[in-house]
């Protein structure tokens, strides 16, 4: 049995709202597929909307899934995250998702996601914005394909 090294891969986490609008739930899909075709893990929060979009997008291209959850019960995840991390911590958990990624990219989203972007910034990540919040030291992108690009480059 051949052992595959996912160690080195890059972590890109997606982030945004529970109850996008149509053309972010596109968006949160097409960036989810074009991480898995570039070999990125995709780290989200593990629930609905921009983060479940992202991760059926991963999951459809091959990639590998990551949530971590608010809640107490990794059968919370949505059915297409791989390894469902549950923290029992609510929206404290936000800041492991940021942890655990070389870059963010953040779709859409209300307090929750300002919140994960504000840790992105407390910790140094790299954040890049699809019809999200306009805040300094966010880098804006208008397509999912240069969202990816961006989050993507530069990584150690």
């Amino acid at each position: 049995m051949e052992l595959i090294d996912i160690r080195n891969r890059p972590r890109i986490a997606v982030i945004g709202g529970n109850n996008p609008d149509e053309k972010s739930r596109k968006t949160a899909y097409e960036v989810g597929k074009l991480l898995a075709e570039k070999g990125a893990i995709l780290v989200c929060g593990g629930l609905g909307g921009v983060m479940e979009e992202a991760a059926r997008g991963a999951k459809e291209a091959g990639g590998l899934t990551i949530g971590i959850l608010p809640g107490t019960r990794p059968d919370e995840a949505n059915r297409f995250i791989d390894l469902a991390i549950a923290t029992g911590i609510g929206y404290n958990r936000n800041s492991m998702v940021v942890l655990n990624a070389s870059a963010v990219i953040a779709i859409d989203g209300e307090y929750g996601t300002l919140s994960e972007i504000a840790y992105a910034r407390i910790f140094g990540k790299k954040i890049i914005g699809l019809n999200t919040w306009n805040i300094k030291g966010l880098i804006p992108a208008w397509t999912p394909e240069e969202a990816v690009e961006l989050a993507l480059s530069d990584i150690k």
